[in-house]
């Protein structure tokens, strides 16, 4: 127990007084769970969904869009900051949420009298409480638009379902699946109609609660938006494949140069660089959209499991379908994205090839051009060693002629010398001074020249 007479602590102040400073993230973080809470959808319900790319969308182009609605002048920007935002008006509620590449608006509304029985589409988007003005000036381009019907009745009769979805599909055939051990059963056509929606019908039990309502409403609307985003790669991995072929070719076409001696090195070189640049710059270009794929597919499964669908005998179900239908489509992606990837190992493996070759070459080059060195060096001591001789031999000439001189001084001088005998006699002893003078200065040259290369060879202390 602390002592009676220690401070209290304010409660509001108990968090700052007894943890370390917060991390500047950490208020963020810890509320993501809360980010994007659940609808509460009461049966029986429309659910009208648009969602728009939002690629050069500003979150203020989205914020001057929604205060067009009654009552939301005073929107601020402040308020989408979470990227959410629930909108309440007398008879539907608007939800709006921005995510990385895409916005949703999602308005839950009233069912329209007559939108079971067969009603005309255009009556049906008339009888929507949101101006359809407002709506069709959504910023964005539109990637998902879902009108889904969520009603009440009798989930055991599969007949009684189809008859009552029937009129809401018009007469198309659907596929359904029971949600959650027969709890709910959703139908769909996956068909897109002139107003541009495609439709869902939800059927639960009565007394469904609105937040299983909400959660059931959600995770179809987030499979269908992650199905068609994860689409959006499939484009784009048939477009590269006609370019992954002729690169494949080309690469083909140098490795073979490799192989041929006559090719140029900087021929091949050349064509190595064309054809890394095209495959990094679709790389750069795509590599996201194959990686966005795989985590929106990776979505898409998570849905189709949280569903826990159960089949309704004669109907396909709605996961299943979709399972097949994208298969193939995220096979093509992988596919061209290890196609990608590992074209551009390759392409390396053979710049790793054809430097090994220019540095073989340039090795030849190199060991050329030191045996020419090697053979001027030994011209060159040769040409020392003629000259060498030659000056000795001019240089007694000199030593000669001076003595020869001193010679005829003397004997001018009255001493008995005979000048050309003495010159004549003292040329071998010049010679060999000469010769044993230039000796000396060679061993001298050698010694100071071993004893630099010594002190240049020795470690540092």
């Amino acid at each position: 127990m602390p002592p009676s007479d220690a401070p209290s602590l304010d409660p509001a102040e108990t968090r700052f007084a007894v943890l370390p400073a917060d991390d500047r993230l950490r208020a963020e973080l810890h509320n993501e769970v809360h980010a994007r809470p659940p609808a509460r959808i009461r049966l029986p319900a429309l659910v009208v969904y648009v969602a728009v790319l939002n690629d050069g969308i500003s979150r203020e182009a989205e914020l001057a869009h929604l205060r067009k609605l009654p009552g939301q002048g005073g929107l601020t920007l402040a308020q989408l900051s979470g990227n959410f935002l629930r909108l309440r008006f007398a008879d539907h509620t608007l939800k709006w949420e921005r995510h990385t590449e895409f916005t949703r608006y999602s308005i839950v509304q009233g069912l329209p009298d007559g939108a079971l029985q067969g009603q005309d589409e255009a009556e049906l988007i008339r009888q929507l409480t949101v101006d359809v003005a407002w709506l069709a000036a959504t910023p964005g381009r539109t990637v998902a638009a879902i009108m889904m019907a969520m009603v009440d009745g009798e989930v055991d009769d599969p007949e009684a379902m189809r008859r009552q979805a029937d009129a809401w599909f018009e007469g198309r055939v659907t596929l359904a699946s029971w949600l959650g051990i027969r709890r709910s059963c959703v139908m769909t056509d996956f068909r897109l109609r002139d107003s541009g929606f495609e439709r869902l019908l939800v059927i639960s039990p009565p007394g469904t609660t609105e937040p299983r309502a909400g959660r059931i409403s959600q995770r179809l609307l987030e499979l269908e938006t992650y199905r068609l985003m994860a689409l959006r790669g499939l484009p784009v991995a048939k477009e590269l494949g006609p370019m992954l072929a002729a690169a494949e070719s080309g690469l083909a076409d140098i490795t073979a140069g490799l192989e041929n001696a006559e090719a140029t090195d900087q021929a091949l070189l050349g064509q190595l660089i064309a054809l890394a640049a095209g495959v990094e710059r679709a790389t750069a270009t795509h590599m996201y959209r194959f990686s966005a794929t795989q985590a929106y597919y990776g979505l898409v499964q998570q849905r189709i499991e949280q569903l826990s669908e159960a089949a309704i005998p004669g109907t396909q179900m709605v996961g299943e379908f979709l399972q097949r239908r994208l298969s193939p489509a995220m096979a093509t992606v992988q596919a061209t994205a290890q196609r990608l990837t590992s074209l551009s190992q390759r392409i390396e493996r053979a710049s790793a090839l054809l430097r090994t070759r220019v540095d073989i070459a340039t090795e030849a080059q190199n060991q050329m051009l030191l045996e020419k060195l090697t053979r001027g060096q030994e011209l060159q001591l040769r040409l020392q060693s003629t000259v060498e001789g030659l000056s000795i031999a001019a240089i007694a000439y000199y030593v000669v002629s001076l003595i020869l001189y001193a010679g005829k001084a003397a004997k001018g001088a009255g001493l008995h010398v005979n000048p050309e005998v003495l010159a004549g006699a003292l040329i071998p002893v010049v010679l060999l001074a000469i010769a044993w003078a230039t000796q000396r200065i060679h061993k001298k040259l050698h010694h100071d020249a071993a004893a630099a290369a010594a002190g240049m060879a020795r470690p540092p202390h």
